[in-house]
């Protein structure tokens, strides 16, 4: 390649020390990246090996933490609805 001369880097867009990413292809055309909270958190779901035990803890860490406030609002349906 001549001096003075653009490099053709539109080919690769990532950049070499962020790790793959991960996310599912419906995600990436909507437009999620790592920059938005729902896709960074997507990236990060979606780079978990389940044959690591610390992954599948972490991912049961993470089920209980999205599932615990829907689990408080069904149960406050409940006690306010009670005879």
């Amino acid at each position: 390649m001549p001096w003075g001369e653009p490099e053709d880097d539109a080919a690769d867009d990532s950049i070499f020390w962020q790790p793959p990413d991960c996310r599912p292809e419906d995600a990436r055309r909507m437009g999620l990246t790592r920059a938005v909270p729902d896709g960074a958190l997507l990236d990060f779901a979606g780079a978990l090996d389940p044959s690591k035990p610390k992954h599948r803890i972490t991912a049961w860490v993470m089920l209980g933490v999205f599932c615990f406030p829907v689990l408080m609002y069904v149960l406050n349906l409940i006690w306010m609805f009670r005879p």
